[in-house]
Formats: C-alpha cells, sequence, structure tokens
C-alpha cells in the first residue's frame, strides 16, 4: 500500500510540474562572453514559478513523512525518486550512489514543555528553543524545576555563573526534581553529574546570557557514557522562563536513536558536451530531521532542478552534471563520499562546482561565495575569484545588490575546494542577524535571522522568499548557460596530492563542545 500511495504521489507531483509554463526573467546578457544567446534563453526559460512547483512538491513529500525529509528515511527517498525521475524524463543519464553513514537523531519527537504556570512548548532545533546534550540518556520525565545557584541577571562578562560546579550549589534540592542550572566556569558533565549525585530526574542548562551567549549556537556534549538522567541545553530566554516562578513544572521527552543507514546522491549528466571538461552544480537534498527543510535546502534542490530541466535543451560545448547530494546536515557526507570516490583523472575532468545552498532566505540577503577572499581573507583554488565575479555581473546586470559571504567550507562546495577544484555558488543566510546596514540595502527586518525557521519545523513553503527565490534560479541559469558553452579563465583543477584532505572543512553542524 506504501509503495503504491509513493508512486501515485510522485506521479502527480510530476505531472503537475510538467504543465508548468515558464515565465520570463530576462536581463541583460552583454556581461557574459560564450554564447549569449543560450545565456538569454536559458534564463527566460526558468521561472520562479515553475521553482516553486518543485518546492511544493518537497513540501508534500514531507508531509507524507512525519514533517521530515532527513537522510536515511522515506522521506528522503521519495525526494530522490521525485528528482531523478524528473532528470531520466528530461534526457539525463542518471545515477544513484548508495552510501552508508551513522544516523544520530531521534525515534519519537523530542518534548520540552512548561506544564505550569502558562503552559509552553518550546522547538527543538540548534538555533532555536534547545537541544538534548550530547551522550543524553533517553528519558521520558515531569518534574518540578529547581534551580540552582543561578546568576540572573547574568553578569557583565562571560564565565561569571558557577552554577552547579559544585557538590555545595545543590544544598537542600528535593529529589525528583528537574535541575535547572547555568552555562559557566566549568564544563557541562560536571554539572550534570552534580545533579545525578543530588537526585534530579533531568538537567536542564541554559545560556549564561551575555552578548554573544543567549542562544543554543554550540553543540553541548557529555563526554562519554556514565550520565543517567536526560539532559537538554536551552537558550538564555528559556532559562529565564523557567526560573521566573517557584513551583514551575516541565515534561521532557528524549528518544535518541544512533545506527548505521543508507543514503544517496543523485548525479545526471548531459549526453552531450566534452566529457574532459566538466561543469558541475549541486544542492544538498536532505533536510534536519527537526523539519521540511523547504528553505534548507528544497530552495536550492528546486532551483538546480529546475535549470537542469530547461538545460537539457542545450546542446553545451562542456558536459553538464547536476548533484544532489545526501547527508550534508550530516556532515557533507554525500559530496564528501562523491569527490573521494573519483579517480584523480575523474576529479582532473571537473573544470568547476557551484553550490547552492539556501537561496530564498525570508530575511534575504544576495550572498556571493568569497571566492577571492577579498572579504573574509579565505582564498579558493584558482578559478574561484573568476566564479565570484561572474555572479557579480549577473547581480549587477538585473540591478541587483549582493554581498561577499564566507567561502569557509560550510556546505558541499568544502570537498571540491579541498581538491582544488574552482568553486562558487549563493546563499542567502540561516541564522546570522541581519544588520541595519544590510536591511538599508536588501530590506527586510534588522536584528532578527536571515532565515528564523533555520532548522526547524517552521521552514515550510512559507518560509521561502519568492523574489530571492527567483532572482538566484536565474542567476543559477546564466552560470550554468555561460559555462556550458565557455568556461573562460578558469584553470582545470590539478590532480589531487596525498596531503590533500577533506576533514578540515566546516560542517554544517556544529563541533561538540563540553565546556561551559
Amino acid at each position: 500500500m506504501r509503495s503504491r500511495l509513493r508512486k501515485g504521489v510522485l506521479g502527480a507531483l510530476t505531472a503537475a510540474a510538467v504543465v508548468m509554463s515558464p515565465v520570463a526573467f530576462a536581463g541583460p546578457a552583454s556581461a557574459y562572453h560564450g554564447d549569449d544567446a543560450a545565456v538569454r534563453k536559458l534564463v527566460k526559460a526558468v521561472s520562479g514559478k515553475n521553482v516553486k512547483t518543485h518546492l511544493w512538491a518537497l513540501q508534500v513529500i514531507a508531509k507524507l513523512n512525519d514533517n521530515t525529509r532527513v537522510s536515511g528515511t522515506r522521506g528522503f527517498d521519495m525526494s530522490r525518486d521525485y528528482v531523478a525521475a524528473r532528470l531520466r524524463a528530461a534526457g539525463y543519464d542518471v545515477t544513484i550512489q548508495p552510501f552508508e553513514f551513522t544516523f544520530d537523531g531521534y525515534k519519537t519527537p523530542p518534548v520540552l514543555k512548561r506544564t505550569s504556570p502558562d503552559p509552553k512548548t518550546y522547538t527543538y532545533g540548534f538555533f532555536q528553543d534547545y537541544v538534548a546534550m550530547g551522550d543524553s540518556p533517553s528519558g521520558a520525565v515531569t518534574g518540578t524545576i529547581q534551580p540552582v545557584d543561578l546568576v540572573l541577571p547574568p553578569g557583565p562578562t562571560a564565565n561569571t555563573s558557577t552554577s552547579g560546579c559544585e557538590a555545595s550549589d545543590f544544598a537542600g534540592f528535593v529529589a525528583g526534581n528537574i535541575a535547572l542550572m547555568q552555562r559557566g566556569t566549568c564544563n557541562f558533565r560536571i554539572k550534570v553529574e552534580n545533579a545525578m549525585a543530588a537526585g534530579a530526574s533531568a538537567a536542564i542548562v541554559f545560556n549564561e546570557g551575555q552578548e554573544g551567549r543567549t542562544e543554543v549556537d554550540l553543540n553541548p556534549v557529555l563526554s562519554g557514557p556514565g550520565i543517567t538522567i536526560p539532559s537538554f541545553f536551552t537558550r538564555f530566554s528559556v532559562g529565564q522562563d523557567l526560573a521566573a516562578a517557584a513551583g514551575t513544572t516541565v515534561q521532557m521527552n528524549w528518544d535518541p536513536i544512533v545506527e548505521t543507514r543508507t543514503t544517496y546522491n543523485v548525479i545526471a549528466q548531459s549526453k552531450k558536451g566534452n566529457p574532459d571538461n566538466v561543469v558541475m552544480m549541486g544542492a544538498h537534498l536532505d533536510s534536519v530531521q527537526e523539519g521540511p527543510g523547504i528553505n534548507d535546502n528544497g530552495s536550492g534542490t528546486a532551483g538546480v532542478l529546475e535549470v537542469a530541466l530547461q538545460a537539457a535543451k542545450l546542446k553545451p560545448k562542456n558536459q553538464l552534471r547536476f548533484a544532489f547530494w545526501g547527508a550534508e546536515e550530516f556532515g557533507l557526507l554525500g559530496s564528501e563520499h562523491y569527490v573521494n570516490a573519483l579517480t584523480a583523472e575523474e576529479r582532473a575532468k571537473i573544470t568547476l562546482y557551484l553550490n547552492f545552498d539556501m537561496i530564498a532566505s525570508p530575511n534575504y540577503t544576495f550572498g556571493i561565495y568569497d571566492g577571492d577572499g577579498d572579504a573574509f581573507g579565505t582564498v579558493g583554488p584558482p578559478g574561484s575569484d573568476v566564479i565570484e565575479e561572474d555572479f557579480e555581473k549577473f547581480f549587477a546586470g538585473h540591478g541587483q545588490p549582493y554581498k561577499a559571504t564566507a567561502f569557509t567550507g560550510r556546505s558541499d562546495y568544502g570537498p571540491f575546494i579541498a581538491v582544488g577544484i574552482p568553486s562558487g555558488g549563493l546563499f542567502t543566510g540561516a541564522e546570522e542577524l541581519k544588520t541595519e546596514e544590510e536591511a538599508a540595502i536588501f530590506g527586510g527586518t534588522a536584528g532578527i535571522p536571515l532565515d528564523p525557521c533555520y532548522h526547524s519545523v517552521c521552514d515550510t513553503i512559507k518560509n521561502i522568499n519568492d523574489k530571492a527565490l527567483d532572482v538566484n534560479s536565474d542567476a543559477i541559469a546564466a552560470l550554468t548557460a555561460k559555462y556550458a558553452f565557455d568556461t573562460g579563465t578558469i584553470p582545470t583543477a590539478p590532480a589531487p596530492t596525498a596531503a590533500a584532505k577533506h576533514g578540515d572543512a566546516e560542517h554544517t553542524h556544529k563541533p561538540a563542545d563540553s565546556v561551559s
């Protein structure tokens, strides 16, 4: 019954996407060398309306699968099948590349809920309200909050609070209560071990409260086994909420699962074009477990997919290759697996790689990866500067503002630049707050995240900025068409050396942090 439903849903979604007619976002192509006519035609053919149709398809897929498309689940597999079916129908050679990975998630949704006074449910996820600490055991607890030596308001400097760092902090602690502690001078494990010794049924540690120490912006760990009570880390404001009234009660649930699963990359290659000069574009296909991932990264997926479908009509001089990565949210695993599996000769044939991750953030900026390093000091492989300049020409030619965005390896271009392949791409922002200057240039609201729903349940179709989606999809089309016929001065990637490494990239997930 499930397979019949899946096939029917995918068929209906594919049929709906086919009937969408292209809407032009025409603009000047004179800034580009090569086949300018191809640039104009592809940009005109790629419409925001069609791109949005793919996002609706991914939204439906998530809704059918516990509101997620995370790798290693049916929601991801249906996303894979939707993309692959469209690409095959367009005439591409499509390869499904499987690989195993460690799925680190949960079996039932996490819960942190204030049950009295004034019931309130908090949102799980990094840059949201709370996360489970690494190495926290499973557990379902309902109990009374008992604050432990808190410093409220917080001290003027970081690491002021000693909350939970000494056994004496728990004098008078009532066994069975939930220990509420504050980040500070000692590491998380010491706090939780002291809470356990005092008879706590669970532990909540909240961020300390000074500037830069208010959000869930680190990956707190308990540094190994031995902890026996469920343990959460929250933003400062949640700690304030829970400490505000004596006798506050909460409900907690943490039901983790860590196991080996299989997920996939989808690789589509044009039948025409020089196979020794490959132009490659990609976007990660997976979401986090916490939500459907329609901006992160349905937006990049949909933009690349629609460009690929329209580019199938080209007769490119250079071979085109489109990639849709699995398990990016677990640390760029799909792109890393792909690059590692290539021979030196295969890598050398990839002239460039373009990456598109979150191209429709609701409070967007138009970010172009800083390939020349003049803004952030991290220089990409030779040719990355050319890619950055070509994107700048597109935005300038369409009267759109743009800015450099950090080129640190945080997304799937990381494994490519690690082996010397020129790379670039677009990014409209995640958890970072929009500045007053950016609001004046791009519009939107200063002081809130570029994507307030980053890695959250609210990353739905309502989280998409249609203008950003349309403009960025046209930018993908413009550079795809340009490079399909002329890669200009971008050098061929060198054969990798034994010293080339993949592990130094700044992955999407924060590194583990055991200290306060």
